[in-house]
C-alpha cells in the first residue's frame, strides 16, 4: 500500500533512539507531534498536514481546578438541566433583571474558563 491511501493501516515502524537523539528529535520537532515531524521531513510535500499543538494547553492549572471544583460544588449542571427542561415546556418566566444576572454569570465563568487555559476574552 502506498503512503496515503485510506483503507487497513500498516502496522507502525519503530525506531529505537538513544536518549540524547531522541532529545534533540524532541526539541527539533518543538509542537509537532514527534511522529509527525519525522513524517515531514521523511515525504516532506507528500506528508499530511498537521496543527500545532502545545505541549502544555493549560496555562493556569489551580485556576483551571478552582473553576472546575466551583462548577462541580454548585451543581451548575443539574440547574441548567432543569432550566433548559422548563424553557423547553414554556413553564419557565423570567424578567429582565434575571436575564441579565444569567448573562452575566455566564460571561464570568466564560472569562475565568478562558483565563485558566490562557486564551484572552473576546466579546
Amino acid at each position: 500500500m502506498s503512503y496515503g491511501q485510506r483503507g487497513k493501516r500498516a502496522a507502525p515502524f519503530s525506531l529505537r533512539l538513544s536518549f540524547e537523539e531522541r532529545t534533540k528529535v524532541e526539541a527539533n520537532a518543538g509542537n509537532m507531534p514527534v511522529a509527525a515531524y519525522i513524517k515531514s521531513l521523511l515525504f516532506a510535500d507528500d506528508a499530511p498536514r498537521y496543527q500545532a499543538r502545545s505541549k502544555e494547553p493549560v496555562k493556569d492549572h489551580q485556576a483551571l481546578a478552582q473553576v472546575l471544583a466551583c462548577l462541580g460544588a454548585s451543581r451548575l449542571s443539574s440547574n441548567l438541566n432543569q432550566l433548559a427542561h422548563s424553557t423547553h415546556v414554556a413553564t419557565f418566566y423570567f424578567d429582565e433583571d434575571t436575564k441579565a444576572a444569567i448573562q452575566g454569570a455566564c460571561r464570568d465563568v466564560r472569562i475565568e474558563d478562558q483565563r485558566a487555559i490562557g486564551t484572552p476574552f473576546v466579546g
